[in-house]
């Protein structure tokens, strides 16, 4: 086949593939050119994740109207200054975003700057320009992408879910909400709102997007070498996350996802938080321009400093002496205060859920209880008598065989309730107890949006939820099953499910996986003394359990020793 000059539109549709890979990216785009318009208010409207349309509405210096069909040009752009691409001080200096979403999708630009008497309007489809033409409107610019992809149906094709685009879209603007607390922020996402913000103060913009629960324990942060400034608020050990959704870097006024700061952060909270978990950190760097290299990527997340090292070892070294500071007791949160007296878990062993990380609110457990000598008759069953319970956590005992079995009655306890949920569920529909008093679970914005896009999902599982206001959930009614659940500790374990879990999830893989949660919340503790009697119980109900011998998650609920097994631990047999 010979060589082949493409075509100008297919050339734009192939260069949009890489700037506006999915709606987020738009999104993004679109926010970044309303901030650097110097807007003091922007609006976010999603519908259909994104992909059916995208508005954004602010009120920045708009484009005039002769500039408007440059300004749906390719690499025709009003913010940059510096030709050598070392002066950057706006987000946006590439001159691909407009033309982009244009090639890919139906757009319409509305502007009008203060000193037009109309505003004009241009329209774009597919590439195909609508000359521009004069309509009514307020001061700034009203961009909105519809149908993306349409012309591209390869890149259409490959999307995901309307709700995992739209949250990767919510999750965009939350970044950059909290890169300009200066500017008021409205996100609407298929007529939900899930933030109203005013413009306000860095530390409120934190605690708006990333909860009043979380922001009111973080740490506040100030760190400064040769001429680059570290600020930001930081969460204590005691404050980490399933997932980084609460993490934030912000350099230079520019949201980034940078793997040299991710890194830094990681390392600085390494040794006092479990492998498997992540800090809170809302971080924000400033540095001279000539410092810091934005053109890596056309997504321009990510940055090349000029000097690694020193940044990375200001930011670590800026953590590590945060949290060495004395707690503050007296400005902990009232929600917070219960939680003050639990141990730390282990650094470096993996978090096993919000229940199993209670397991050590009990007072420190006597080393063992024994019990008399076993029955004869229940040393004929597999798993046996009881001889004693270890660390009020572990129970030994003599099995049919002579084997040493030793449990973990947690683990095993929830494998067995999650059985009678999953029964109970199979028959039709887990019933709910209503709660006396309602209780209300602060989350932050986008969680929130999460945790009530599953309403139905668990009201299947017997908890009744509904909102509350901007980023709380009222909780009416737990599983009848769980007794006398923390409804709001069972809340958040799920949130932190669905968080764990990314995107969203088949219907049978979120039920798998709530059920999982619930029967956690639902299980005897670790900790907790057991009687003789209930220890009997739980080992009859484990043998008539066909999934007994793993818990919820896996791990195994015993541990069973033959004399074999003990003679080569002592190097008695090889």
């Amino acid at each position: 086949m010979p060589i082949c000059r493409l075509a100008e539109t297919t050339i734009n549709r192939i260069a949009a593939g890489e700037v506006i890979e999915r709606p987020a990216a738009a999104v993004k785009e679109l926010v970044e050119n309303a901030l650097d318009a110097g807007a003091s208010r922007i609006e976010v409207l999603l519908s259909g994740g994104g992909v059916e349309r995208i508005e954004i509405i602010d009120d920045g210096c708009g484009i005039p109207a002769d500039e408007l069909p440059l300004a749906i040009e390719r690499h025709a752009t009003s913010k940059l200054q510096d030709e050598t691409l070392v002066q950057i001080s706006t987000l946006g200096f590439r001159g691909e975003a407009l033309p982009s979403i244009g090639a890919a999708a139906r757009l319409t630009l509305i502007s009008r700057p203060k000193e037009q008497d109309s505003a004009w309007r241009i329209d774009v489809a597919g590439g195909a320009v609508t000359p521009a033409r004069p309509v009514s409107g307020v001061k700034g610019t009203r961009a909105i992408a519809e149908d993306l992809f349409y012309a591209t149906p390869a890149r259409r094709k490959f999307l995901r879910s309307t709700r995992a685009e739209a949250e990767a879209a919510e999750r965009t603007v939350w970044r950059l909400a909290l890169s300009a607390p200066s500017v008021a922020f409205r996100l609407v996402s298929d007529e939900r709102v899930i933030f109203d913000l005013p413009a306000q103060s860095e530390a409120a913009r934190v605690a708006a997007l990333f909860g009043r629960e979380a922001a009111g324990s973080m740490l506040a942060l100030e760190a400064e070498r040769e001429d680059v400034r570290l600020s930001g608020l930081i969460g204590p050990a005691s404050l980490n996350r399933a997932t980084s959704q609460l993490q934030s870097f912000v350099v230079n006024g520019r949201p980034v996802q940078d793997p040299l700061l991710r890194l830094a952060l990681r390392l600085a909270y390494r040794d006092v938080i479990p492998t498997g978990r992540f800090p809170v950190a809302a971080l924000r760097l400033n540095l001279p321009d000539e410092a810091l290299d934005v053109n890596v990527h056309p997504a321009k997340t990510e940055l090349r400093f000029a000097d690694q090292n020193g940044v990375r070892s200001l930011v670590i070294g800026a953590i590590n002496r945060a949290l060495a500071q004395p707690a503050r007791l007296g400005t902990a949160p009232i929600a917070f205060l219960p939680h003050l007296s639990v141990p730390p878990t282990p650094p470096n062993r993996a978090a096993r859920g919000f229940a199993e990380a209670e397991l050590a609110l009990a007072a420190p457990p006597m080393a063992r209880q024994v019990f008399a000598a076993p029955e004869p008759e229940l040393t004929k069953y597999p798993l046996g008598a009881p001889l004693a319970q270890i660390f009020d956590t572990y129970v030994l005992a003599q099995a049919s065989d002579g084997a040493l079995v030793i449990v973990d009655q947690h683990a095993a306890h929830e494998r067995l309730t999650e059985e009678k949920l999953r029964a109970q569920f199979v028959e039709g529909r887990i019933a709910i107890q209503p709660l006396l008093v309602p209780v209300v679970v602060d989350f932050p914005p986008m969680e929130a949006a999460r945790l009530l896009a599953e309403t139905e999902t668990f009201a299947k599982l017997g908890l009744e939820i509904e909102p509350f206001g901007a980023g709380a959930v009222l909780v009416r009614g737990v599983p009848a099953p769980l007794k006398e659940p923390d409804a709001a500790g069972l809340l958040r374990d799920l949130a932190e499910e669905l968080a764990e879990s990314g995107a969203p999830l088949a219907l049978e893989a979120k039920l798998d996986a709530a059920l999982a949660r619930l029967a956690c919340h639902g299980s005897i503790r670790a900790g907790r003394r057991l009687h003789r009697e209930e220890i009997d119980a739980l080992l009859r109900e484990m043998e008539a359990t066909p999934r007994a011998a793993t818990c919820s998650h896996g791990r195994p609920t015993f541990l069973k020793l033959t004399r074999t097994d003990l003679e080569k631990l002592f190097g008695r047999r090889g």
